[in-house]
This record gives structure tokens, C-alpha cells and sequence, in this order.
């Protein structure tokens, strides 16, 4: 690639670089909104600013009224809390002071300024939904069915079942699909999908030499086995499961444990654990019957997924913070498992979803009677389930036993020093209440020491191995909370799942559990309408870069409807015949020639579907952040394959960022990105930079940006050219190769494939231009070579075919 060309690439990725603004408030935003500001406006304002009087001429039951505002303008100006007079008002920093009678507490105040100054996110009105809202009909609460494969004109394009869909699809509306992609784009999209890593060049060349009948279906069995495929499809499932290595919010402390849900996650994909046994495992690991000690590990590792929320330690309200806590649990599940979100419900009925505030707290027992702190005193503390094994009973009864051997030391010292006070008194002499009063300095010595010996071993037992997980609590049903406020209680609902949902009974919750098995059950029966049709949508969107519902995480009336829905009721059908089995989707997805499409497409199919949703060609995908960064590690030749094991230099619990600490957590690791510390309130640069979802809420979907930082973090990041160092070194350390084929080994490390005679030739042009530009009073002949190349091997891992799979 000419220098030139390299320079044009790069400039490239900063020209188009912009920031778009977001028109549509986020899925985080409305939950904010719903839970935090509705509840305020309704208990606070809407009673003289509603819909029965308005004084003052200003309402305040509509984003449209907030806008607008009333005799005195406008109550807000969205992101600009300062000029907002709803801001101004509730403050009472002038005449205008609302509410009139008490004003509002700091932290309502706090709650409302932060909601403008994100721009006043606000539901978008109920007009034009009034014919689906509330729909207990919707699609996505009927149980799937068996659509039958629909017959094609084109008879011999479709590979697996699910192309008939796509291709039936395509020949309604007169188009036809792309054709396939050669077999050097095919392996490096395949091994990107499976494992998040580039494919050796070795590697391509074995599939390019295999002409045998089956060689991709060989290339996709070897890289599901492939211990990568985990750390892969475990990163995608950590997202939904809002996985962080610390809890963020007030109190960012070290969830030093956390690594064993994170592990746990990863072997369950390498292994094929099957969907409805990791989701029971998941909501009720502690409840089941274990077969051995490692299975009790692995089953009470795996209620991580209901600890990891982030948490408000040091909020003072005790009863606030468990009816928090259970709402971040109660929208973790909705959202991972169900692709609904029932956070809305916690203080009124669900505006669009047929969800009721009796729903929510039917499902709220459920959580309340589960433990997963220790205690709610300030600072909180989150529970760990001990993991039981022959080693922590070895160190927990050695512990025991020096405890048992200094007591006993201390004890008999204590005996023998009074034996021989009492021995010196005469015969007549009454000895003092206090013994110790005769002790000799040298024996009080001797047992301070013992004391204070005893008294620091009694303060440090041994760590024994523990978990972030949940138990059983004292079983209760829950009040509904009056808009949403434990100070408000209403009538006690009993323990219950959302009536909406067809297909499975309702279970029966028993008096002396929690109900989480029976929830996990009925979540996981073949009949419900939602898990297997979310879990199915979430591994398609992870291959094609949307869902065929392109609201991953909101299935209700809000999200979108399914652009292909006899092919998603279809790969549901067959994700549970298939003994729920994600290994068997993947194969069902990328065997299908629907998958293998190029992503060169006729201008008659870009014209007529340029936003591809009957997926008539493969979509260009940016890498995602652990991507790149394990990319740029692996063909650089440092990537540490190490698995598992803890992340963090902190201790359990221990702070590690906050407002007046400084994060020290080290990033300087060369294993995968899957292992490195997720730090809320201060991730990683290089995530940052890259779309890293927010690690704080369960997140099924990623945006793809393009900004000028992220060419940037290519040309200038210490990171980038270090690798870039690793890489040119790799490259000069075959000393039985010339320079040119250097270069093409370089192309097929970098992008997979060779590099053509006239990139070969400007290449080296580029590379001795550079190398004759160094001094050469500073540098002797082998470090201006390694510098030259250096620079040459940074311009390839800048362009944008590094970071784009075709």
C-alpha cells in the first residue's frame, strides 16, 4: 500500500469522525425517567400542573407542556439545567418557589437537574401507539410456533432452513441475495465471529488448501472447540449480565470475587452447558441438588448474576436500599432473560407494556426473599457464598486449631503463673482478687505477648474462597410501594409471574422458599413466549450486527417488531429441540448461506433495502473494542492465551476509585481483553474509545461509532505503538526471509490475505524512505531498520481493514 494510500486511510478515519446526537432517548434514560423524575413531578407538581388544573397556565404532565411552558415561558430548556425554570423554581432561588408549601429535598433537586442536564428524556407519547399499547395480544407474549420452511423459486442458493426465510423474503420484494464471500474473508469473518481473534496465517492457508468436501463446516467445529469461543461468547453474555470488577455509584469498591462469575460464564459456553440449565443456575444455583462438591461450587458461583448490580452503599434509608437492590435485580432479569422492562412498574402501572405495579411486586417477593447482602447499615456489605472444598476445610480447621493451640498456650501459662503467685504467700497471708498483681514483670511480659498473639489471630482468619452470590432469606410477600415509596404501602400482593405471558402455567410459589426456582422454571419452559425467542435474537445479532428484533433488550410494545417472525419463531423452536443449545444455533447461523454472503451487494438491493433488513448481503463490521485490542496483541505476537483467575491488585472490598482516590488498577496485561478489570465510573481508555457498553445496567447491543479519538487511539496510543514495536521486531527476527517477504507475511498477519504487487512495491518504498530518514549520528544500521519498520507496521494496524471485517 503506497504511503500515500496508508495516509488517506487514516485521515479517512478522522474526516468522517462526527458526533451525531442521539434523537431518541435511551432505554437507560426512560428507566431513569420512569423511576427517579415521573414519580416527583406526579407526588409534587401535577396536582396544581396536571390535567384537571394549571396554574399559572403550565402543565407538567407532558414533555410537549414542559416545553412549552406557561406565563412565565418555558419550564425547561433540555441539557441546560441553569436556564431551566423548573430548576430554578424547585430550588427557591427566586420569587418563583415550587413547591410552595416544603421545598423539595436536595436529592430531589439533585434527581430533577440531572434529568434536564441529560437533555429531559422523556416517553414519547402515547399518540399513534393507543391501538397496541397495553396489548396483552402483542406478538411477543404468545408462545412461539413452528412456522413450516417456506418454498423458494431459487432452489438451490439456501444451505440450512433459516435461508428459506431470508430468501423468501428477498423474492417478494424482487431482489436476490449477494454472492459468497471468497474463502480468505469467509475464515477471517468466521474466526473473528467465533473467538474475537484474527486467524493465524497458517491457519488460512490450511482452510485455503482443503478442497474436501466439508472444510468449512471443519473450520466452524474446530473453532466452537476452541477454548477462544468461550471468552468470546462469555464476553457477549457478561454485557447482559452488567459484569464489573467493582461496584461503581457512591462506594466503588473492589468486587474481588467477581472473576469467578466471569470464569463461570466462560467455561459454560466452552462446555455447551445448555441455555435453560445456565439460566436456572443462574437465578437458583443454591437451591439445586448438587452431584459434588465442584458442581456445589459452580451452582452457587453462578447466583453472581443476581449480585453484580451496582449498589448505593452508603445511602442511610436501609428499606430504600433493599427496594433498590431488588429493583436492579427485578430490570436484570426482565431485560437478559425476557427483553422486557418492568423497572417502569415499580411506581405505576407499565405506560405501554400490559405490566401492572401488582406484577412488579407479585415479582418483588420473589427478591426480598432473597439474600444477597450481608447488611444495609452504611457501609453496606454485599453477601459471598462460601465455596465449600477439601483445601477450604483443611485451611478453616488449621485456623481453628491455632486458635485451639494458642488459647491452650495462654491458658496454661496463665495457671502456672498463679500457681506460683499463690506458692510465694505465707501461709496466713490472703491472696488479692487480682492475681496479676503478683506476676513478676518478666510473666506479665510473657502473657501480653500471648494475649496480644491470640487477639491478632482471632482478627485475620484465613480468606477462605467465597463468591458474589445469592441464598435464601426470610420468605415474605410485598406491599405495593405507592408510587414506587416504601413510606407509602398498599395492599400485600402475593408472589407471582406477569399474567401476560402465555404458554406456561403460572407457578406456585411455596411458604418456606423464595420462589427463584419456580420462577427459573417457568422461565426456561418450552412454552414461554419470550427466553428462547431473546436468547435466539441475541446470538443473531452478535453474528449479523442486528437482531431480526432490532431492540434486543425490549421486546414489549416500545421495541421493534421482528423483521423476519416465522424465522425467529422458527430458530426458537429449534433452539429448544435442540436441547437448548448454543453451539448447534451457531452452527445452524454461520453454515447458512445467508451468513456467507459477501458484502457486496447489486445496486438494485442497495437501493431497495439500504438499511439491509431482508439481509440480502453481509453488513461491513467494525471490531469491537476487546477485538481490536486482542487483534492488535495477537498478530504483534504478545498475547498471553493464560485463562481465568483474579484481576485485581485490590482487595476484597477495597477501595479502588472514587471522587478523592486515584484508580491504580493496571492495564499493562497482554492476555485477552475478556480479562481485564471492568472498573465502573473509570473504564479502560481503550474501551472507552471503542463502544464499551456501560457496565452498570444489562446492555444486548452495541453502537458503533466513528470519531476522530478512535483514529486517534491508532496513530498516537502508547499501546498501538508499542505493539506496532512488537510487530515490526516479530517481522525482522526471521533472519531467512528478504524484506518483500516480510511485507507479505506482514499483510497476511494484519488482514489475512496477500498483499498485491503494487502494495508489495510501495510498501518497501515507504519502509526505506522511513529508514533513510532516521539519523544516523543516534541510530546504527539495525535500530533505523527496526524504527522504519515500526512505522510501517503501525500505518497497517491504523487502516481501516485491520478494524473491518467484510
Amino acid at each position: 500500500m503506497p504511503r500515500l494510500s496508508m495516509l488517506c486511510l487514516m485521515l479517512g478515519m478522522i474526516s468522517v469522525a462526527g458526533r451525531a446526537e442521539c434523537a431518541e432517548p435511551t432505554a437507560e434514560q426512560l428507566k431513569f425517567f420512569e423511576t427517579s423524575v415521573r414519580p416527583l413531578l406526579v407526588e409534587h407538581c401535577q396536582k396544581c400542573h396536571g390535567e384537571k388544573k394549571q396554574w399559572g397556565a403550565l402543565r407538567l404532565d407532558s414533555h410537549e407542556a414542559l416545553l412549552k411552558g406557561g406565563e412565565n415561558g418555558p419550564a425547561i430548556v433540555p441539557g441546560k439545567p441553569e436556564e431551566s425554570r423548573l430548576i430554578q423554581a424547585v430550588r427557591h432561588s427566586d420569587d418563583l418557589q415550587m413547591p410552595p408549601d416544603e421545598k423539595l429535598s436536595d436529592r430531589q433537586i439533585a434527581t430533577l437537574v440531572d434529568w434536564v442536564r441529560q437533555g429531559a428524556p422523556y416517553p414519547a407519547s402515547a399518540a399513534g401507539k393507543a391501538d397496541r399499547s397495553r396489548d396483552p395480544n402483542h406478538w411477543a407474549f404468545q408462545p412461539p410456533r413452528d412456522p413450516a420452511v417456506p418454498t423458494t423459486k431459487n432452489t438451490t442458493w439456501a444451505q440450512t432452513g433459516l435461508d428459506h426465510f431470508v430468501l423468501a423474503r428477498l423474492e417478494l420484494a424482487g431482489l436476490s441475495p449477494a454472492v459468497a464471500a471468497d474463502r480468505r474473508t469467509l475464515i477471517r469473518r468466521v474466526t473473528f465471529d467465533l473467538t474475537g481473534l484474527p486467524p493465524t496465517p497458517e491457519e488460512v492457508a490450511a482452510f485455503l488448501a482443503d478442497a474436501g468436501e466439508g472444510a468449512y463446516s471443519r473450520l466452524v467445529e474446530r473453532l466452537l472447540a476452541s477454548p477462544a469461543y468461550g471468552e468470546r461468547w462469555g464476553r457477549h453474555w457478561l454485557d447482559v449480565a452488567r459484569y464489573a470488577d467493582s461496584n461503581g455509584l457512591d462506594e466503588n469498591v473492589a468486587h474481588g470475587n467477581a472473576w469467578r462469575y466471569r470464569d463461570y460464564v466462560i467455561d459454560a459456553f466452552n462446555r455447551d452447558l445448555p441455555y435453560d440449565q445456565f439460566v436456572v443456575e443462574q437465578l437458583a444455583g443454591d437451591l439445586l441438588t448438587p452431584t459434588d462438591a465442584a458442581d456445589r461450587q459452580q451452582n452457587l458461583i453462578a447466583t453472581g448474576f443476581l449480585a453484580l448490580g451496582p449498589k448505593v452503599l452508603a445511602e442511610v434509608d436501609e428499606t430504600k436500599m433493599q427496594m433498590d437492590i431488588v429493583d436492579e435485580q427485578i430490570d436484570t432479569v426482565g431485560r437478559a432473560l425476557l427483553g422486557m422492562t418492568f423497572g417502569c412498574a415499580r411506581c405505576h402501572d407499565h405506560k405501554f407494556d400490559p405490566v401492572s405495579t401488582a406484577d412488579y411486586y407479585g415479582l418483588a417477593g420473589v427478591f426480598t426473599s432473597t439474600r444477597t447482602m450481608e447488611h444495609f447499615k452504611k457501609v453496606a456489605k454485599w453477601h459471598e457464598n462460601p465455596l465449600p472444598s477439601p483445601e477450604s476445610e483443611a485451611m478453616q480447621a488449621e485456623y481453628v486449631a491455632q486458635i485451639a493451640t494458642k488459647k491452650r498456650a495462654l491458658n496454661e501459662a496463665t495457671e502456672a503463673a498463679e500457681v506460683a503467685a499463690r506458692a510465694g504467700l505465707t501461709a496466713d497471708a490472703k491472696p488479692p482478687a487480682n492475681l496479676e498483681t503478683l506476676f513478676p514483670a518478666e510473666t506479665k511480659a510473657k502473657l501480653k505477648q500471648l494475649k496480644d498473639e491470640l487477639t491478632q489471630l482471632e482478627k485475620t482468619p484465613p480468606e477462605l474462597p467465597s463468591a458474589m452470590g445469592a441464598t435464601e432469606a426470610a420468605v415474605a410477600d410485598v406491599p405495593i410501594h405507592v408510587r414506587g415509596s416504601h413510606l407509602k404501602l398498599g395492599e400485600v400482593v402475593p408472589r407471582h409471574v406477569p399474567a401476560v405471558m402465555r404458554g406456561p402455567a403460572s407457578p406456585a410459589f411455596p411458604s418456606d422458599q423464595s420462589g427463584r426456582m419456580e420462577l427459573a422454571r417457568w422461565l426456561v419452559d418450552p412454552q414461554h413466549p419470550l427466553t428462547a425467542r431473546v436468547m435466539v435474537n441475541r446470538v443473531w445479532r452478535w453474528h449479523f450486527g442486528k437482531g431480526l428484533v432490532r431492540t434486543p433488550d425490549n421486546f414489549g410494545l416500545l421495541g421493534e417488531a421482528p423483521t423476519h417472525p416465522e424465522l425467529l419463531d422458527w430458530l426458537a423452536v429449534r433452539f429448544v429441540e435442540g436441547g437448548w443449545s448454543v453451539k448447534s444455533l451457531h452452527r445452524l447461523i454461520v453454515l447458512s448461506a445467508t451468513y456467507q454472503q459477501d458484502s457486496r451487494a447489486s445496486d438494485a438491493t442497495l437501493q431497495a433495502d439500504p438499511d439491509n433488513l431482508l439481509y440480502g448481503r453481509r453488513e461491513l463490521r467494525r471490531l469491537e473494542a476487546e477485538e481490536v485490542r486482542d487483534a492488535v496483541l495477537a498478530v504483534s505476537g504478545q498475547l498471553d492465551r493464560t485463562p481465568g483467575g483474579p484481576v485485581l491488585k485490590v482487595k476484597n472490598r477495597g477501595y479502588l476509585f472514587d471522587h478523592t482516590s486515584k484508580d491504580l488498577t493496571d492495564y499493562s496485561s497482554v492476555r485477552r481483553s475478556v480479562y481485564l478489570p471492568i472498573i465502573r465510573n473509570n473504564l479502560y481508555d481503550v474501551f472507552q474509545l471503542l463502544d464499551f457498553p456501560d457496565a452498570s445496567v444489562p446492555s444486548g447491543d452495541r453502537s458503533t461509532t466513528v470519531i476522530a479519538p478512535q483514529a486517534l487511539l491508532m496513530l498516537n496510543s502508547e499501546f498501538v505503538m508499542q505493539a506496532a514495536d512488537k510487530f515490526a521486531a516479530r517481522l525482522l527476527s526471521d533472519l531467512a526471509i528478504d524484506d518483500s517477504e516480510r511485507v507479505r507475511r506482514m499483510y497476511r498477519l494484519a488482514y489475512g490475505r496477500d498483499s498485491s504487487d503494487e502494495e508489495l512495491a510501495e510498501a518497501r518504498t515507504f519502509q526505506q524512505a522511513l529508514e533513510g530518514a532516521m539519523p544516523t549520528d543516534r541510530m546504527d544500521d539495525a535500530a533505523r531498520k527496526q524504527a522504519a519498520w515500526s512505522g510501517l507496521c503501525q500505518v497497517v494496524l491504523a487502516a481501516n481493514e485491520f478494524v473491518y471485517l467484510r
